[in-house]
């Protein structure tokens, strides 16, 4: 006969558990550790989720489902704030073109903006305007060898 198997010992969960927190329009897996949790926010990185919690007086490697409701909300008034208290460099859009003020944008705004100032750029012909409508490399990158598209990759041989 078999032996029976003995059982591990169950993980408790909490009952006020969140399997998915929502913070500034993101859905964030609960069972995420808080700093990583937090750069599933698109213009959240690794470091402006660690001024956060840390300003928020939250554990980092917490699980976020774990964190209570009001600890989310000061978190998520944090990261919609945080351009008030972090230094002018540390923001994700510095002198912005229409207003000149500095914003950190998040979620969908960060998109937007984007696609607006690759338009702008377009529509003045500036050089990088121009590298983004052909398609090319913008930023300086080799072009010869590199980021190739179409039929005709290979080497081709002088006729002989």
């Amino acid at each position: 006969m078999a032996k029976p198997k003995k059982d591990a010992p169950e993980k408790k969960e909490d009952e006020n558990f969140n399997f998915i927190v929502r913070i500034a329009n993101s859905d964030i897996d609960g069972q995420k550790r808080t700093v990583i949790g937090l750069q599933s926010i698109k213009g959240v990185g690794k470091r402006v989720a660690q001024i956060v919690a840390k300003k928020a007086d939250v554990d980092p490697t917490a699980r976020i489902g774990t964190i209570p409701d009001e600890k989310v909300k000061e978190l998520e008034k944090l990261i919609l704030t945080y351009v008030e208290y972090a230094p002018h460099w540390a923001v994700n859009r510095q002198m912005d073109y229409e207003t000149g003020a500095d914003m950190h944008l998040i979620g969908n705004d960060l998109d937007m903006i984007q696609k607006d100032d690759v338009n702008r750029m377009k529509m003045i012909r500036c050089y990088r305007g121009i590298r983004h409508e052909t398609k090319h490399k913008v930023r300086g990158q080799r072009t010869r060898s590199n980021g190739r598209k179409g039929l005709t990759l290979g080497v081709q041989r002088k006729s002989s």
